[in-house]
C-alpha cells in the first residue's frame, strides 16, 4: 500500500496551564516554534491553546512537548489531556517506526533549541578562540 504525503501530517492542539505567571504561553510557544523544521502549521486558538501541524517524518508531538517543557512552558496535565497525550505519543511512535523514521533521542529535542539560541543576538557569546578560553 502506497502512502501519500498527507498521511504523515498531523494536526494537534497543545494546551497550556492557565495558572502560570505568563498568561499568553501559547503565543510565546508559537513564536518559538515558528522556524522549527517539520512544523507546517501554527495557529493561536486562545491564550492557553495552540493548534499545531507537523510532519511526522521529521518531528513528533513528544519531541515538541518535551522541548517546550524543557524551556519552561507548563502544559495542562488534566486527566483527559494526559490520556490523549499518551495515546498520541503511542500511535505516533508506532507510525514513525512503520515509516522507517529513525528512533527519537533526547539530543534532537535539545538540538532544536540550541540552533535557535545560536541564531539569536545576545551578549552571551565569548569572542575569544577556544584555546584562550581554557587558558585561565
Amino acid at each position: 500500500m502506497e502512502q501519500n504525503e498527507t498521511d504523515a501530517t498531523r494536526f494537534r492542539d497543545i494546551h497550556f496551564t492557565p495558572l502560570h505567571p505568563e498568561p499568553a504561553q501559547a503565543q510565546s510557544a508559537m513564536l518559538l516554534l515558528s522556524d522549527v523544521p517539520g512544523i507546517t502549521h501554527l495557529e493561536l486558538i486562545s491564550e492557553q491553546k495552540l493548534s499545531i501541524g507537523y510532519d511526522l517524518k521529521h518531528i513528533s508531538l513528544r519531541i515538541i512537548e518535551q522541548a517546550l517543557t524543557d524551556v519552561g512552558f507548563h502544559l495542562d496535565n488534566s486527566l483527559l489531556l494526559k490520556i490523549k497525550r499518551a495515546l498520541h505519543y503511542y500511535t505516533e511512535e508506532v507510525q514513525r517506526e512503520n515509516l522507517g523514521c529513525p528512533a527519537q533521542d533526547s539530543n534532537s529535542t535539545q538540538q532544536v533549541f540550541i540552533n535557535r539560541y545560536q541564531r539569536l543576538k545576545h551578549g552571551c557569546r565569548d569572542q575569544r578562540p577556544d584555546h584562550w578560553r581554557r587558558y585561565l
